[in-house]
């Protein structure tokens, strides 16, 4: 792969999408699903078709509201799990939740390859890390999978009045890491939100990760690749920053 960047063109930060680009997240919630299925059966005695069944709709559920204000942070899976277990298993509701937020936390964990990576990059470019979604959902994940650390700069678009593909909130992330938008580019796996926002707040380039392979054409980002670890292929030889001390974050 050849770089996205001319040698006069050099980058001094790199943002990052998270859901589906750091972390698998559909597939990571899928795969702590199919775990619990066999807990249910196993354990709690629900028939596979319901427990299935069960699983299924909770996900569903989960994905399109993840969060929801009027519960505690734990007590939103419980809720849907009660809506989504039949009558007579929703005794049990709170302790498939707990299972089931300890599954998805392992299911998301950062890869090695992905942890290498962010501490490789971090040597040479300040990180963002910039995700849409509710705040508490958001920073739940990024407190429990220990994320804050390999990030100069962390914006959540449910703490703030804008949310990608809004120019602003990349322009925050340039702001706050004092750097010009022209020095930065955005990776991430959504066309109309992560690379969109990147072209409109006219950062320096943008670097596409498709969720599906029949996503693979698109002229919208300057790079295309398979997966966030080769990324490394598509930067430049020379970037602008040279740290040679880990930084704090920023924000």
């Amino acid at each position: 792969m050849e770089s996205i960047f001319s040698v006069n063109n050099d980058v001094s930060a790199i943002f990052f999408d998270l859901d589906n680009t750091l972390i698998q997240t559909r597939k990571g919630d899928s795969k702590a699903c199919n775990k619990l299925v066999e807990i249910m059966e196993r354990e709690y005695g629900i028939p596979h078709d319901v427990a299935t069944s069960s699983a299924r709709n909770f996900l569903c559920a989960f994905r399109a509201r993840p969060d929801d204000d009027s519960y505690a942070i734990d007590e939103w899976p419980a809720h849907l799990w009660r809506n989504c277990l039949p009558k007579n298993y929703r005794h049990i509701a709170k302790n498939i939740s707990i299972e089931w937020i300890k599954l998805r936390f392992q299911c998301l964990a950062l890869t090695p390859d992905v942890i290498h990576l962010l501490e490789s990059l971090r040597e040479d470019y300040l990180l963002g890390l910039i995700t849409n979604g509710p705040s508490r959902a958001q920073w739940q994940k990024i407190e429990r999978l220990g994320l804050r650390k390999y990030f100069d700069c962390v914006l959540v678009s449910g703490d703030l009045p804008w949310e990608k593909p809004d120019q602003n909130i990349f322009l925050e992330a340039c702001k706050l890491l004092q750097v010009e938008p022209r020095t930065c580019i955005m990776v991430g796996d959504k066309l109309e939100t992560d690379i969109k926002g990147g072209k409109e707040a006219e950062l320096g380039g943008t670097v596409w990760i498709p969720l599906h392979n029949d996503e693979m054409e698109s002229d919208l980002p300057d790079v295309t690749i398979h997966d966030v670890t080769e990324l490394p292929e598509v930067l430049p030889t020379s970037p602008k920053l040279k740290r040679s001390t880990p930084a704090t974050s920023t924000c």
